[in-house]
């Protein structure tokens, strides 16, 4: 108590002298993870959100001293479902670890995997423009069996078990395949439900039968159908909870350094002002958000 006191003494410019944990802070404190993007190696060259990425954020966030709860604003289209679940375990570790209320703010979109992070909050916001939902699996692939045929290539695969080269492109579509991928969908998807319903419980309105399909809403939907919690942006929102003068406290990845960001992504025997990864990444990256019209 003396300590705690002589802490509420000191003026704040001197409070730095003083460890962390006896340290008084005049404000509230919410430090604020942002996790933008496709999540996982969604796309063969551009890496996406992944827990090697997030852990270090969260772990800081949920470190950050005085903090009276932990922001997270999503922006994410989904993606890989075993980072997804990933992300969505060590948040709610670190909740309980610290005893840390989470609440998340939806910008342009928390589907699929960008809710299923969502629902590691206690509370969950959204604009009314944002798009909510997408409680599914999804597996898309080309076929071009029928062109490598007109052109007049030879595909040639050798495999040691016979489900090694399960639905290669480059050859017909094996009904037994899709069979198969269909299952492992499924079972996924039993996942995903069982993890919303666990922690939107009786928030959800299980009335609407397409509450799993797969299907998105707009934010003011999907209050309706209690997959958020309420209307509104970060800012109007944790003021009204914590007062006028809580204070953000923004997580940034580390910065490269200084030699990784002169050289940026190329090595030094590049010397092509174009890089053909970035183009390809980028239409990936297009593809993942136009699925949702965005």
């Amino acid at each position: 108590m003396a300590q705690t006191s002589f802490s509420s003494m000191l003026p704040a410019r001197l409070q730095f002298l003083l460890p962390a944990k006896y340290r008084a802070y005049p404000n509230p404190i919410v430090p604020v993870v942002r996790l933008s993007g496709p999540i996982g190696a969604v796309m063969p060259l551009r890496q996406g959100l992944a827990m090697q990425s997030v852990a270090p954020l969260l772990e800081r966030a949920f470190s950050v001293p005085g903090a009276k709860a932990v922001a997270l604003v999503i922006n994410s289209p989904g993606g890989s479902a075993a980072q997804s679940h990933l992300i969505f375990k060590r948040i709610r570790a670190f909740a309980e670890e610290k005893e840390l209320p989470v609440i998340a703010f939806v910008e342009d979109a928390a589907a699929s995997g960008g809710y299923m992070i969502a629902c590691a909050a206690d509370e969950i916001y959204a604009d009314p423009a944002s798009i909510v939902g997408s409680i599914g699996v999804v597996s898309a692939s080309f076929g071009f069996h029928e062109l490598i045929e007109r052109i007049g290539i030879e595909r040639r695969v050798h495999t040691a078990g016979k489900s090694k080269a399960m639905l290669d492109p480059f050859r017909p579509e094996n009904p037994d395949d899709v069979v198969r991928l269909k299952g492992l969908q499924r079972q996924i998807h039993e996942v995903f439900v069982g993890l919303v319903r666990d922690r939107r419980g009786e928030k959800l309105n299980d009335s609407y039968d397409d509450l799993f399909s797969g299907a998105f809403w707009v934010g003011a939907e999907a209050l309706d159908l209690g997959l958020v919690d309420g209307l509104g942006d970060i800012r109007t929102i944790l003021r009204q909870r914590f007062g006028d003068k809580v204070q953000f406290r923004m997580i940034e990845p580390a910065r490269p350094p200084l030699l990784g960001r002169l050289l940026g992504r190329r090595s030094l025997g590049q010397s092509s002002l174009i890089d053909p990864g970035e183009i390809v990444g980028a239409l990936e990256e297009r593809a993942a958000w136009a699925r949702l019209g965005l």
